[in-house]
């Protein structure tokens, strides 16, 4: 049972984990290297811990308490009680939903383990070329977490999906669905491709299919790549893949952003069984 430690002063350095969260600079540089994330609400700190992932410390308003009990009686990391007013001074935000933990990252696993067979029956990935948008990406992560997408791979530039606000926006869903990291881009396309996937670009282009076209292929291994909402894929990106592929519109617009755009093409292309 962890200790319930109340805590009045917003200097104290057991609190450090939580300072200045609203500043995205800082916590982009540092969250990764400490080897922390912060997860926000009860619904996201209970879906941290259901993934594994181990408890630094939890800071929580008075009224929380009660509500977090039972994650307070597993827990073996000390729980900070503090007044809402206190948790805004840390924060430099007022924390809506009272309860917040530091929670350890876990390392990430290699790209070919993560697709290897024995890692279970992968069949469906998304991949994320840039997207810098915590909000965007957390949105995304939660579409492949309802439509079944069995992994997601983000490219060097992509944005921290354990950033609060990714994991936010996505209700805990980054803590669903396996991802990693990619090392080189596009280069990687190869390790992909030399796992059994097609690579599918979502864009518009010359050669381009419907999204109906290529659903009806049934590719038994589908890696749909999608790049960011104003500029799209990459050259690179686009001469690497093995086909292109476009949402077809109406009304004159040409484009979702890249959470919508996800989102049909992850129901579109969803195994016959699901």
């Amino acid at each position: 049972m962890a200790e319930l430690i109340t805590v009045d002063d917003p200097d104290d350095p057991r609190l450090s984990d939580y300072t200045g969260l609203t500043d995205v600079e800082l916590r982009r540089r540092r969250e990764p290297a400490e080897g922390l994330f912060i997860a926000e609400g009860e619904k996201v700190i209970r879906r941290a811990g259901d993934a594994g992932y181990e408890m630094r410390s939890m800071l929580l308003s008075a009224k929380w308490v009660e509500v977090m009990r039972d994650v307070i009686d597993e827990a073996r990391a000390p729980v900070y009680a503090v007044t809402p007013e206190l948790a805004e001074r840390v924060t430099g935000y007022h924390v809506h939903r009272g309860a917040l933990a530091s929670m350890q990252r876990k390392p990430l696993p290699g790209v070919g383990s993560l697709l290897a067979p024995e890692s279970g029956n992968v069949r469906r990935v998304a991949v994320f070329e840039d997207i810098v948008d915590h909000a965007n990406l957390g949105a995304a992560f939660r579409n492949a977490a309802a439509l079944g997408v069995d992994a997601v791979l983000l490219t060097p530039r992509c944005a921290d999906p354990l950033y609060r606000r990714a994991v936010k926006v996505s209700m805990g869903s980054v803590f669903l669905v396996p991802w990693t990291r990619l090392g080189s881009w596009p280069e990687d396309v190869d390790l992909i491709r030399s796992a059994g996937f097609t690579t599918a670009a979502l864009c518009l282009s010359e050669q381009s299919i419907t999204l109906d076209a290529l659903a009806a292929r049934q590719h038994e291994k589908l890696a749909l790549v999608f790049g960011t909402e104003g500029d799209g894929l990459t050259p690179e990106a686009l001469a690497a893949a093995d086909a292109h592929v476009r949402i077809p519109m109406d009304a004159g617009v040409d484009s979702l952003n890249v959470a919508a755009a996800s989102a049909v093409a992850f129901y579109a292309t969803r195994p016959a069984s699901a």
